[in-house]
């Protein structure tokens, strides 16, 4: 039977058995929350000596001692053997209760409750003790739910993130993955709690943890406010740590409930080997909801990011993204540590083709990300059977605080949807601070205007091509990444001239343009970095 789903003192004297004899709390508050293990009758000046903590006494006190100095000593003697609550029933022996003994229960903390009506205490017994199996079956009941619940889980091979979300549906209450290093690798928190939660979360975890050390070695168990922890290990090797913030009481145990968590999450480290799967599903989760703008305020998902460990004050920030081939993300840590920094590592964003992955790095304000570093730190990710020369890195202007370097990740993604104009050995490298107009269209992505005027300066090709599967808009971006140069663009569209030549007439028919004025291929490049930025 779990310690949280016996009933409290304040549950029990609200039975209809025990209202029956017209309780009054002399001493109550705090107290009334402790656990009722076990209900024992005895009106005994020894009974100290037979209780194994956790009872509730019911007592008439006939043969209690009459001192007043051994009335204090009794009532010690039952609060050191760890009674929940004592309940003495006037009119028997006693006509009121001696004012030393509740001065002593208060001093003590003991809840002191007096019946002033004659009741039957088999009764009585009968009615606590009834309540108290009620929810030792529902708790077995409802331990039996979750563990099914999470061994199939568990034989799924549930991803971390949707173990934790789980846990949190299950518990009513946020919950958090830790590692040993205290970094959050996956949490389910409301959006609005985040940055509360977060700042500085090592420090609170720490304290957290030593509470919870402190209460076990003295055997006290957690309160209503207090964090569960429950370690996740299996094979004596030691992962990380669970932890459910403060909610309403499950029927199986709030801390049971957790276990089975970390049982099912333990499994999947096994599975997984060496692998850190915790690590890239957890940073995977972050990039992605950053570029999809899944987040309450700057500050909670500032919070939430140098919680899973990346340094966001006194550093220098970059969004990056790979494309033409996977990312090695296992190699990510190592590569970037090898800068003093660290990075997340997410999924290809919408509008660049897949492989790709895109990146958000941390580096001291002092380090150098230099066109070599940044190629250097991208053939590291690469897997060595790679096309290297198939490989794009666009990379976003340096950043000092989240909301500049969320800038620079969708100007990174900006960069990554565009076309990669000239064939060169190795990666090829893009920087926003050389595409002046990509900047501008990144800055002005959600203007109305903007959108507008990309609208309709290429509404004509967009019905084109879709009513008939065409070509006309990649051919249009392949002539404006070669101004001058209709050979090169011909051979970015991979046409001949003669049919290159020909969509070029049908596009200038269609938009009713001159495509060599200067002026007009800047509206339209212009328009089309606005729907690639859209991520079509």
């Amino acid at each position: 039977m779990t310690h949280e789903t016996l009933p409290t003192v304040r549950e029990v004297i609200a039975l209809e058995a025990v209202a029956d004899g017209v309780p009054e709390v002399l001493v109550g508050d705090d107290a009334l929350d402790e656990r009722v293990r076990w209900l024992h009758v005895s009106d005994s000046a020894g009974v100290a000596r037979l209780l194994d903590g956790g009872e509730l006494l019911l007592s008439t006190g006939s043969a209690w001692p009459e001192d007043p100095a051994d009335l204090r000593r009794f009532i010690g003697e039952l609060s050191d053997a760890g009674l929940s609550a004592l309940v003495l029933e006037l009119g028997t022996h006693y006509r009121y209760v001696p004012a030393v003994v509740q001065q002593a229960a208060a001093e003590r903390g003991l809840a002191l409750v007096v019946l002033h009506r004659e009741v039957k205490f088999v009764a009585l017994t009968e009615a606590v003790h009834s309540r108290i199996i009620a929810g030792q079956t529902d708790a077995l009941r409802a331990r039996d739910e979750v563990r099914e619940r999470f061994t199939a889980l568990a034989l799924r091979g549930a991803p971390a993130d949707f173990i934790v979300h789980q846990l949190a549906q299950t518990l009513s209450a946020p919950v958090v993955l830790e590692n040993l290093a205290h970094e959050v690798v996956a949490a389910e928190v409301p959006l609005a709690g985040e940055e509360e939660l977060f700042h500085e979360w090592e420090l609170r975890s720490r304290s957290a943890h030593r509470r919870d050390e402190q209460r076990r070695s003295r055997g006290i168990a957690p309160g209503p406010d207090d964090w569960r922890i429950v370690p996740v290990e299996a094979r004596g090797i030691r992962w990380g740590n669970l932890i459910a913030l403060p909610g309403p009481p499950h029927a199986a145990g709030r801390t049971a409930v957790l276990e089975q968590g970390a049982i099912a999450l333990a499994v999947g480290r096994l599975a997984d080997g060496d692998v850190d799967e915790w690590g890239r599903i957890g940073r995977r989760r972050l990039v992605d909801g950053l570029l999809a703008g899944r987040f309450a305020g700057t500050g909670g998902a500032a919070a939430r990011l140098e919680a899973a460990g990346l340094p966001l004050r006194s550093a220098r920030l970059y969004g990056m993204v790979i494309s033409g081939a996977a990312v090695a993300v296992t190699a990510a840590d190592a590569a970037v540590r090898s800068m003093r920094g660290r990075a997340l590592v997410g999924s290809a964003p919408d509008g660049v083709v897949a492989p790709a992955a895109a990146v958000l790095l941390s580096l001291p304000a002092d380090a150098d990300f230099s066109d070599a570093v940044a190629l250097d730190f991208t053939r590291a990710l690469l897997d060595p059977a790679a096309d290297a020369d198939r490989v794009t890195v666009s990379v976003g202007r340096a950043a000092n605080d989240l909301d500049s370097a969320l800038l620079s990740l969708h100007e990174a993604v900006d960069l990554a949807r565009g076309r990669r104009r000239r064939a060169v050995r190795g990666p090829h490298l893009r920087r926003a601070e050389n595409r002046p107009l990509v900047q501008l269209v990144t800055a002005l992505r959600d203007d109305h205007r903007v959108l507008e005027h990309g609208e309709r300066m290429l509404a004509p090709l967009i019905v084109h091509d879709l009513q008939r599967s065409g070509d006309l808009l990649d051919v249009l971006e392949a002539m404006l990444a070669h101004p001058g140069n209709r050979t090169a663009a011909a051979s970015a569209s991979h046409l001949s001239r003669s049919v290159f030549y020909q969509r070029i007439a049908l596009i200038e028919e269609l938009l009713g343009v001159d495509l060599d004025d200067g002026e007009t291929q800047t509206a339209l490049h212009l328009a089309l970095l606005v729907r690639r930025s859209a991520g079509r």
